[in-house]
């Protein structure tokens, strides 16, 4: 609104050297698909889409910091996760709504087709506790997610 002041003194703080109209996009191959990242990794939050092929699975995992919240666009998936009393329950995910993994809750992801997945969560930090995993790979640490193969190949 003209005349209001705080607008014009924050617009006095914005750092426009940190403006950017570049576009993003990281592939990140995993032995189940890969992963399309389209928010940059310095930002307090990550975008991603997750393409699973048929029949394959991610990981059962447990994360120590990240929350995530997936979405199916595309194909039939399976979301294994816990429910309130700490049971395994197989959720046949349905097109264009949420479901949220929370910090600690176990998870997975199985791929009846071919199937893509919008995923917004929290940075990708912290730990992620692989307790099955059908290739071999064990716990991702912020270390290893540096390597361009997160040490599965």
């Amino acid at each position: 609104m003209a005349g209001d002041n705080s607008l014009e003194e924050f617009l006095k703080t914005v750092d426009k050297s940190k403006f950017t109209n570049a576009p993003y996009a990281k592939r990140v191959e995993k032995p189940w698909g890969y992963e399309i990242h389209w928010a940059p990794e310095n930002l307090p939050y990550m975008g991603k889409i997750i393409h699973i092929t048929a029949g394959k699975r991610l990981s059962l995992q447990i994360h120590d910091k990240k929350q995530e919240t997936q979405m199916l666009i595309s194909g039939q998936c399976n979301l294994i996760q816990d429910d309130p009393s700490g049971n395994l329950i197989t959720i046949k995910m349905e097109q264009n709504k949420g479901y949220t993994a929370a910090i600690g809750q176990r998870h997975r992801l199985h791929a009846v087709s071919d199937c893509d997945i919008i995923e917004v969560s929290t940075p990708e930090i912290g730990n992620t506790y692989r307790l099955e995993d059908d290739y071999a790979r064990g716990t991702e640490t912020e270390e290893i997610r540096k390597d361009p193969n997160r040490g599965w190949k």
